[in-house]
């Protein structure tokens, strides 16, 4: 069992309340959350669920790097988020919007660490969406790079 999501079977509990600053808002439709509607999540709490990496060549890094986070869907799970599409913020207002297909149906990762150290800001951290485009060749183009959202700092799944 999960100790952060605290699942039984067909009971809907509220998930844990961030223990340190804020790194994450999830909105919209959720089936659980800690914040009057919402689903707040601190750096620990995105660090207790299972964790994956990926490296590869991105258009923002001059070689291959390594990002690791858990999967986006497994942040959407702990929330028990149920959309069609997740309009994504980043912390200059940047916004984009994922198809849920996606999360569900590749490994995209909540990158928190570059080469294994924490996302800095100006290393467009704490938080980056990234999509595997190194086991997924298909992806490499526009449409996929736009939606790797830097410095993420909400989520609101319609």
């Amino acid at each position: 069992m999960n100790s952060l999501l605290g699942l039984c079977p067909g009971l809907a509990w509220a998930m844990p309340s961030p223990s340190d600053g804020v790194v994450l808002t999830l909105s919209g439709r959720l089936g659980r959350s800690n914040s009057e509607g919402r689903a707040l999540f601190d750096m620990a709490m995105l660090a207790a669920l299972p964790q994956h990496s990926l490296v590869q060549k991105t258009p923002w890094y001059s070689g291959p790097r390594k990002f690791t986070g858990p999967l986006l869907r497994d942040v959407l799970a702990a929330a028990q988020a149920q959309g069609q599409r997740i309009d994504a913020v980043a912390i200059n207002d940047y916004k984009v919007s994922i198809p849920m297909e996606d999360v569900q149906s590749l490994p995209v990762i909540l990158a928190r660490l570059l080469d294994d150290q924490p996302m800095l800001l100006r290393d467009k951290g704490p938080l980056f969406v990234i999509y595997p485009f190194e086991s997924h060749p298909r992806l490499r183009n526009t449409l996929y790079y736009s939606r790797c959202i830097w410095q993420l700092k909400s989520l609101d799944v319609r």
